[in-house]
């Protein structure tokens, strides 16, 4: 081989070395990040909500919302405990929890609903029951643990937290009132919006708590101001050049944050626990949600 064209081929494969070793550095980093650090960083994120019809006795009512705890052996102790007084500190009418309370198993099931007591509003905590918490993992049904979603359901209502299963509450305020409504969840097969919404008038604004984003495709022209879900941890990896790798294209049209479908607000939280131990780019939050009368 000629010298130069010798000389060449060895930049060649220098470069090339530098590329592939720059390539594996950064992935390593971001691996370790992903791992060690982004699973148990929270984000507080704070959102403005235009509601119409909206009472003025609700105009600034703050609504903060957790999802997918999943607690867990995995999820430290401690790092629920911190999510829990964020979401306190924020000074709250009303907190909402949309599902998702456990991992799997009957084994942490009081202990999270002990954690959870600490939460505090003056309107109340609500809740609703999401997939894990009916032991159902695909959207088949198949379910593992029948009675587990009692067992969820009875350590929450022990600890002071209402859970909403096809019904709604009315929030009061004087003599005006907002509609809280919870649903079931869409992969247990029991969510029933017609029993959850029929007794409330059409004019009055409502908040529907559903812990499956896909459950606003179902209100089949019913009122729903705003939706509170969360079921997607807004696919926990969100890689860059490849996105949210683990999310069907299904399931990325909803995949976390604030959208608009048929004149509805849906809100997808991204969750604050995980089962598999690894966040890119979709940091767990506790969000807050503030209502406003659009006029103001």
């Amino acid at each position: 081989m000629p010298r130069r064209a010798g000389a060449q081929q060895l930049s060649v494969y220098a470069r090339r070395s530098r590329q592939w070793t720059r390539w594996l550095g950064r992935n390593w980093a971001r691996w370790t990040y992903g791992r060690r650090i982004e699973p148990t960083w929270l984000e507080l994120t704070r959102h403005v909500v235009p509601i119409a019809g909206l009472p003025d006795a609700f105009h600034g009512f703050r609504i903060v919302h957790l999802s997918d705890l999943h607690a867990s052996h995995k999820l430290p102790h401690g790092y629920l405990h911190e999510a829990v007084e964020l979401a306190n500190s924020q000074q709250p009418d009303l907190i909402a929890l949309t599902g998702d309370f456990i991992h799997k198993g009957y084994r942490h099931v009081r202990a999270v609903a002990r954690l959870l007591a600490a939460l505090s509003a003056p309107a109340g905590v609500f809740a609703v029951l999401g997939n894990h918490d009916f032991s159902v993992r695909s959207a088949l049904g198949l379910r593992r643990h029948r009675r587990l979603h009692l067992a969820v359901e009875q350590a929450l209502t022990d600890h002071g937290i209402t859970v909403l299963r096809n019904k709604f509450h009315e929030v009061r305020h004087g003599n005006e009132s907002l509609h809280l409504v919870g649903v079931d969840d869409l992969w247990s097969r029991r969510c029933d919006l017609d029993a959850a919404l029929g007794a409330i008038p059409r004019h009055l604004p409502r908040v529907i708590l559903a812990h499956n984003p896909q459950t606003i495709e179902r209100l089949q022209g019913e009122r729903c101001d705003l939706m509170l879900s969360g079921h997607t941890h807004g696919g926990q990896v969100n890689w860059p050049g490849l996105g949210r790798v683990f999310m069907s294209p299904k399931g990325r049209r909803f995949a976390a944050g604030m959208f608009q479908h048929s004149g509805s607000y849906l809100y997808v939280h991204r969750g604050v626990g995980f089962g598999l131990r690894f966040r890119f780019g979709v940091r767990p939050e506790v969000a807050v949600l503030e209502l406003q009368t659009p006029q103001r």
